[in-house]
């Protein structure tokens, strides 16, 4: 239910033109102000990390959208997971998506034809999403980029409600879908804590609506309130969906904020340890998902970093796996290098070629065969597919790569009715 007009463009350039000189970085949780900008993008830029922050004041923002939108070379893409899952699907001509994020005209206008917007989720203006990037060694003042990346910022107040939920359950009863995919939790972390857990209370009633012979994927993005994570996962929405969708960052946050297996684990070094990602996978469906004597109905994780994708299944809801882990990973080469098909001069492999399927149990080590790329193994119940990635090289646009892994991951998997 998040939807909005990403505006990519040059970071440096855009400061620039709003007339702000360089100078030190500073790390704001919010931004409320363009010097918390200015040091924030700094801050970020200097580390050559990814962020995404909330700027408060609703003014300055609207011009600093505004002087973006128009500046020479800015990009306008469709944004927001929801919306970006529902562009990805509607690539397949036989398919009819319903698209129930704040909807403006902008959006309308880049939204692909089989994509159906309810009257009720269009609205005059569009929300804007900025993505300031920086590539590798690119300089401001004192400030030098390590590596390639993204500052994204907006002052987005209806998808951080998720003010769209309740107008998209409702349209299910006439749209009849064979799947629904839902995401934007993560845009709640920008409320207040008393009105995020009214909220979440409000989504999870919405989300027990929807008949169960529908499955649900639910898509999880950057998130860091360690709290409002372990409610989601504990006692509300994990249980209510059938598939979740993640990347290494979430995986990470999610076993910290619930203590799972490896939680001491600061952050990755380098290719996560596929050993280390299975434990964590199993966790999950072990202690959250479908069982015997659990009223979950959680059977499915489809997990994506850069160099490997895994998909997790309980045994007897899913098939087609093979081919589901494999389509995403192609999705990932193909759509970073912005090519039709994969061109292997352009690709390269990142993945590791020999891994342990554990580090916590007994684990079976295995040696990847470039004639069956995709591996599949087994733990109590549970199935693991692993596929490497071909990674792209030069990649030209990497906004929204998990959305369309996951959309891609989806359309090529059987769910069995139950």
């Amino acid at each position: 239910v998040n939807a909005c007009v990403d505006v990519v463009l040059s970071g440096v350039k855009l400061l620039e033109a709003l007339g702000l000189e360089p100078g030190d970085g500073k790390n704001h949780a919010v931004l409320n102000s363009r010097q918390d900008l200015k040091e924030a993008f700094s801050h970020f830029m200097e580390k050559g990390a990814a962020a995404e922050r909330f700027f408060s004041d609703a003014e300055s923002f609207h011009h600093i959208a505004r002087t973006a939108s128009e500046y020479p070379g800015a990009q306008l893409y469709v944004g927001g997971n929801a919306a970006l899952i529902g562009q990805k699907l509607a690539t397949n001509p036989d398919l009819k998506i319903l698209l129930c994020g704040p909807v403006g005209p902008k959006l309308h206008e880049l939204l692909d034809d089989n994509v159906v917007v309810p009257p009720e989720s269009m609205q005059e203006s569009d929300e804007f999403h900025l993505i300031l990037e920086y590539q590798a060694g690119e300089e401001w003042g004192q400030v030098r980029a390590p590596s390639a990346n993204r500052f994204i910022f907006s002052h987005d107040l209806s998808n951080g409600a998720l003010n769209m939920l309740e107008v998209f359950v409702s349209s299910l009863d006439e749209f009849q879908p064979d799947l629904v995919v839902l995401s934007g939790l993560h845009m709640m972390e920008g409320q207040s804590k008393e009105m995020r857990q009214r909220r979440l209370m409000e989504a999870v009633a919405s989300i027990s609506d929807i008949p169960t012979d529908i499955p649900i994927h639910l898509e999880l993005a950057s998130m860091t309130d360690q709290d409002f994570m372990s409610n989601i996962m504990h006692q509300q929405v994990f249980p209510l969906v059938n598939s979740i969708g993640l990347n290494e960052q979430e995986l990470l946050f999610l076993t910290q904020s619930a203590s799972g297996p490896h939680a001491s684990l600061a952050s990755w070094s380098g290719v996560p340890d596929v050993g280390v990602v299975s434990d964590i996978l199993f966790w999950i469906l072990k202690e959250h998902g479908k069982t015997a004597d659990r009223a979950s109905d959680l059977t499915r994780i489809h997990f994506h970093t850069l160099a490997y994708h895994i998909l997790v299944t309980v045994d007897g809801y899913w098939g087609n796996q093979v081919a589901a882990v494999a389509a995403g990973a192609r999705a990932a080469g193909t759509q970073a290098c912005a090519t039709e098909t994969i061109d292997t001069s352009k690709v390269f492999l990142k993945a590791p070629l020999e891994f342990v399927t554990s580090q916590i149990e007994a684990p079976s080590k295995i040696s990847l065969n470039p004639d069956e790329p995709v591996v599949h193994w087994h733990r109590e119940g549970i199935s693991f597919h692993f596929t490497p990635v071909l990674v792209c090289k030069d990649p030209v646009r990497t906004v929204g790569l998990g959305d369309a892994i996951s959309a891609e991951g989806l359309l090529y998997s059987e769910v069995y009715p139950q």
